[in-house]
């Protein structure tokens, strides 16, 4: 699909804003959902002078993360290009990841006998959180034949990549996550898909074991989670594909990351979503395409909270 598009191509000065209201959709409370509650009249407007549609980011039927879901909408088909959220978390917190490279996001987690208390470790302030990646990186710089590179993100999370001396083999990293999902649930042992991927499951249950003996002693981010365990991909990029200069204007890692990978330009942007709107306006003779995403929304309907989801909007 993507070379027929390519030959589609036409350079223009058009400018193309995709502003990703995360988390917009949601359930109905006493017969409304936050959309239809809320107060609206811009989005109003823009809908009644617009052509509207639905967008299915993977296929019927399927519920997508955020990075697939995220890929569909950038014209990427996600069951082609399958992006692990280490990867994503990786480039989003600015690592410059290799051809070598097996990324994995992680969370701080509080154990107690054996057993998950907390996966999230409380949300442990980002700042104290970058003590024990510091920490971390001091104690562990190699596992086995594996360059161990510790990056901070938000809250509890982190990224860590394994960074060997040479390209591994496809499938390397179909290694299972450790987050059991649940609490009062043991963490999970990083567990070989195939033959390609013991080396990766053998260093990333290495690097449990050395954390949890490194962080014994503190109270509350006292172990560690591994997740979406990746090698990084060769996708085409964003201008290839549809000839756009592109410029991410996004806040979270996640997002930063997946817009990094497919070559946007992703500078720092602090603040909500008026700042990034004067962000994006700061640099709009510069680029073709803007992809701004919002966040907060997403975050208010995780929490379950309906009054600050609809007052987003």
């Amino acid at each position: 699909m993507q070379e027929i598009i390519k030959s589609l191509v036409q350079k223009n000065n058009t400018k193309i804003v995709m502003i990703v209201l995360d988390g917009l959709g949601g359930l109905p409370l006493d017969g409304r959902t936050e959309l239809e509650t809320a107060r609206i009249p811009n989005l109003d407007a823009l809908a009644k002078a617009s052509a509207t549609g639905l967008h299915v980011p993977v296929a019927y039927g399927i519920t997508p993360g955020s990075g697939p879901g995220h890929l569909g909408i950038f014209g990427y088909d996600p069951l082609e290009w399958q992006i692990g959220r280490g990867v994503l978390e990786a480039l989003g917190l600015g690592v410059e990841l290799k051809s070598t490279d097996v990324a994995v996001r992680c969370n701080y987690a509080t154990i107690q006998e054996g057993l998950i208390k907390d996966r999230r470790a409380g949300r442990i302030p980002t700042e104290k959180a970058r003590k024990l990646t510091e920490r971390l990186q001091k104690e562990i710089k190699q596992i086995d034949e594996a360059e161990i590179i510790f990056t901070q993100g938000v809250d509890y999370r982190f990224a860590v990549v394994f960074r060997f001396p040479e390209p591994l083999e496809e499938g390397s990293a179909e290694v299972n996550d450790t987050d059991p999902q649940k609490t009062g649930k043991p963490p999970l042992k990083p567990v070989p898909a195939n033959h390609q991927s013991d080396r990766v499951a053998r260093i990333a249950e290495k690097l449990v074991e050395r954390v949890r003996e490194i962080l014994k002693d503190e109270e509350v981010a006292n172990c560690i989670l591994l997740r979406g365990i990746a090698q990084v991909p060769s996708i085409p990029t964003f201008e290839e594909v549809f000839g756009l200069k592109s410029l991410a204007v996004a806040a979270y890692p996640m997002y930063r990351g997946l817009a990094r990978l497919i070559g946007m330009e992703t500078p720092p942007v602090n603040g909500d979503i008026k700042e990034e709107i004067e962000f994006m306006k700061e640099n709009l003779e510069d680029y073709d395409f803007f992809f701004v995403h919002v966040k907060k929304v997403d975050s208010y309907g995780e929490d379950g909270d309906f009054k600050g989801k609809a007052g987003k909007f």
